[in-house]
């Protein structure tokens, strides 16, 4: 009983700030001013676009992919279960009925019943060991599942602004091309009216087919972006295009984000969540493979009967109880080596925290950094747009009265379709990259429903 209380192999202890070399502020200035937790959480509704709201609710609760992790989820809460079953006593009943038939009316019935118990003393720990193995596996696979539903989020938004993005495009497009139509027209009047060359002609037709052409290779890129939102949602390609076909813009990303703290963005990943648990259950494991070395004391007991009659079992039974102690003395270093073994494994896993952490850090660095970009470009391609755009207006006038010849129109009409598509795109950037922020801090699990594949069950995460 006394040496029931000990507990070999190391002692977990999560790895300090200091030892994962977490620094204390980002060297990317955070743009805007900072957000509440809460919003981080739902940061999709900061977007002001009710689709993507509703995209987004819908992936998290039908996605299956968080279902696939919903249900390892309650495949590591069996397993908890399962070890912590081995602390208990076993005990086992067994009984029958046999009826032997004479010649001469002899017959005769046999009752039969035992009970028999095992139950091995936990004297260094193993066991203990096992459950708290099987604890921070437990726990990693609810992390799994936050990570899931974070890379939902951040994927239907991400899919979101390229199908508008797309129907911007085509919308540019289809504007550009009525318009280079309009001058073609009006070129084929000019030529036949012998003010102008047959080279003007042929510009003017080879501007609108390649206008024409650039159509159905956007149209390509939106059906892929709307059934890639289907599937994230769980249903077939084209479930969601009748909702996203109506009219809408790129959304617009806020203006104001949260300013992260390393260690904080650290404690909030899911993903380092994992790979903490998963240094955890393998530090564990150390004890278990170190407590084979050690003798193991196993109880047993029985009790059982027989007679013709029920009352003759009580009459009949015996009982016994056993005691035994079983130490190694010579396995050739197995145990050592499975020692060895899984302190490397354990070794591995440190590394696999470290690294996961030093790519959380640079993840945030980097989306840090292209917010701001995407926020600068955005401001210049603003001002490119309203010039082009100006520009042409111009170059069509003045050719229509035979100001300038067609090579200044051709240049401005492109330059004005290669700046409004910029623009669009320079939009999309910077929702995209806002995106890539809120997921880079480990927002979008907070509020996300429980999936359907997780059953009911007591079980506490580890406290964050």
């Amino acid at each position: 009983m006394l040496t029931s209380g000990c507990v070999v192999g190391p002692d977990y202890h999560p790895p300090s700030a200091t030892a994962l070399n977490v620094p204390a502020a980002f060297n990317a200035a955070s743009p805007g001013s900072p957000q509440a937790d809460a919003d981080l959480g739902r940061w999709w509704q900061g977007f002001a676009d009710p689709v993507l709201t509703q995209l987004v609710d819908r992936a998290l609760r039908a996605n299956l992919d968080v279902d696939v992790a919903g249900s390892r989820l309650r495949q590591s809460r069996a397993s908890l279960r399962a070890a912590r079953s081995a602390e208990l006593p076993s005990l086992d009943f067994g009984g029958s009925v046999s009826r032997s038939i004479g010649r001469d009316g002899g017959d005769e019935t046999s009752f039969q019943a035992g009970f028999d118990a095992a139950y091995e003393v936990d004297l260094f720990g193993g066991t203990r060991r096992s459950v708290e193995a099987a604890r921070a596996d437990a726990q990693g696979a609810l992390a799994s599942l936050h990570a899931s539903q974070l890379s939902i989020a951040g994927e239907v938004a991400v899919n979101y602004v390229s199908a508008r993005l797309a129907q911007a495009r085509l919308g540019i497009a289809r504007e550009n091309l009525a318009a280079q139509g309009e001058t073609l027209q009006i070129v084929g009047w000019r030529v036949q009216a012998g003010l102008v060359s047959s080279l003007d002609l042929e510009q003017a037709r080879q501007l609108r087919a390649q206008t024409a052409a650039s159509i159905p290779a956007i149209e390509s890129d939106y059906v892929a972006a709307l059934n890639r939102l289907a599937v994230l949602s769980g249903e077939p390609p084209g479930a969601v295009t009748m909702l996203i076909e109506a009219t809408g813009g790129i959304p617009a990303a806020p203006s104001a984000y949260s300013t992260p703290i390393p260690l904080e963005v650290i404690r909030r990943r899911p993903d380092v969540d994992v790979a903490e648990r998963g240094l955890a259950a393998e530090t564990a494991r150390v004890g278990v493979q170190t407590a084979q070395l050690y003798p193991a004391l196993r109880l047993g007991g029985s009790f059982g009967g027989s007679g013709t009659s029920v009352s003759q079992l009580l009459d009949t039974s015996i009982g016994s109880l056993a005691a035994t102690l079983a130490a190694p003395i010579l396995d050739g270093g197995r145990i050592r080596a499975g020692i060895e073994g899984q302190r490397a494994v354990a070794a591995i896993a440190l590394s696999n925290y470290r690294q996961t952490v030093l790519i959380a850090l640079e993840e945030v660095e980097n989306a840090l950094t292209a917010v701001s970009a995407a926020d600068r470009r955005a401001g210049e391609i603003g001002i490119a747009e309203g010039a082009a755009r100006n520009s042409a207006v111009y170059a069509r006038s003045q050719y229509r009265t035979g100001l300038i010849d067609y090579r200044t129109l051709l240049e401005a009409e492109r330059s004005l379709l290669s700046t409004e598509d910029a623009s669009a795109t320079a939009a999309a950037d910077r929702a995209t990259a806002a995106i890539r922020l809120y997921k880079a801090l480990g927002g979008g699990w907070q509020y996300a429903p429980e999936p359907s594949s997780v059953a009911s069950s007591t079980f506490t995460a580890r406290p964050r």
